[in-house]
């Protein structure tokens, strides 16, 4: 079966992405959910070949896609925002994830998206993360950015710094901590090891700098850690990073999007993927934006890509 792929921003690097993989004489087999013409009109700009070929499985030549044609009425002009383009954006999401729920596909990769311009075309959107438990019908999922060295999940997403605290209760950390432990089996790992951040500074210093790690992180780990987990924490964030924090850890469980996320990318940006835990299927996608000023210029690296791949590739093996 194909893994599906969906560009994201038309007008951002997303079609480049592709377009270029599809350069590569060996390749996995990809199932590109994205207008033609914008595959067609990027290519040639890129000055690159391509040969689009419909639903077609056994796609392996050097420069052919097998794409899932959905039409944008818009024209996509590289570099070039268009809040009338949300809609498509949107359509293609919501195709890839049905053929995924229904096994047409073995799994989800996924371009990077503007939010903002979602947003300004009246539609609700925080990040693909909180779009694809909603199309799923799963109640929460977890985010995941991993290298190869590092593996960083956050307890919250897509939120005002201000409403963190609000959104870090029991019950949401229990679900956030549970839904990482029986994932890392498809990472080969039964019972990973993970090392729980507080969230302010120097993790509350007993109640004196905040009561969050006093009344639900704390109480958390120990409910858990007596169910066998193996649970680390809460530790302050501002050390959690160092080497000697991170001996024997399998991944970091941050309070909020800014406080691990910075440090991963710096260690390894454009070599690392998002992963999407608890969904019904694997989803992984690129660790970078639209990057809309670089779009039709070539100046890219397919790094991430490859990497998000690689991830897709890894989790699909240890769940057979």
């Amino acid at each position: 079966m194909a893994i599906a792929y969906t560009p994201g921003e038309p007008s951002g690097i997303g079609p480049d992405l592709v377009i270029m993989y599809a350069q590569k004489s060996i390749k996995k087999n990809l199932l590109v959910y994205c207008d033609p013409d914008v595959l067609i009109d990027r290519a040639k700009q890129l000055n690159l070949p391509i040969s689009l070929k419909e639903s077609n499985p056994e796609i392996c030549n050097k420069s052919e896609l097998n794409i899932y044609p959905i039409r944008t009425d818009i024209k996509v002009e590289p570099g070039k925002l268009k809040s009338n383009n949300a809609a498509y954006v949107l359509n293609t999401l919501n195709q890839a994830t049905k053929d995924c729920l229904s096994g047409r596909c073995d799994g989800l990769l996924t371009g990077p998206v503007n939010k903002g311009i979602i947003n300004e075309s009246g539609v609700l959107f925080s990040g693909h993360t909180e779009f694809l438990a909603k199309l799923s019908g799963v109640s929460r999922t977890v985010m995941l950015l991993a290298t190869k060295e590092l593996k960083v999940a956050l307890a919250t997403t897509h939120l005002p710094l201000k409403e963190v605290s609000n959104h870090i209760t029991r019950k949401s950390l229990k679900e956030v901590i549970t839904i990482i432990k029986n994932s890392f089996i498809y990472f080969g790992i039964n019972n990973p090891h993970i090392l729980v951040c507080g969230l302010n500074p120097h993790a509350g210093e007993d109640g004196h700098l905040g009561d969050e790690e006093v009344n639900v992180i704390n109480p958390v780990i120990s409910e858990l850690n007596d169910l066998g987990y193996n649970l680390t924490g809460p530790v302050p964030a501002d050390t959690a990073f160092t080497s000697k924090s991170l001996s024997k850890v399998d991944v970091v469980l941050t309070m909020y999007h800014d406080q691990g996320l910075p440090v991963l990318k710096a260690q390894g940006f454009n070599q690392a993927a998002n992963i999407t835990l608890g969904l019904p299927f694997f989803r992984t996608s690129v660790d970078h934006g639209t990057a809309i000023e670089l779009a039709g210029t070539g100046r890219i690296s397919l790094g991430s890509f490859n990497v998000a791949l690689q991830y897709l590739e890894e989790l699909q093996n240890n769940a057979t």
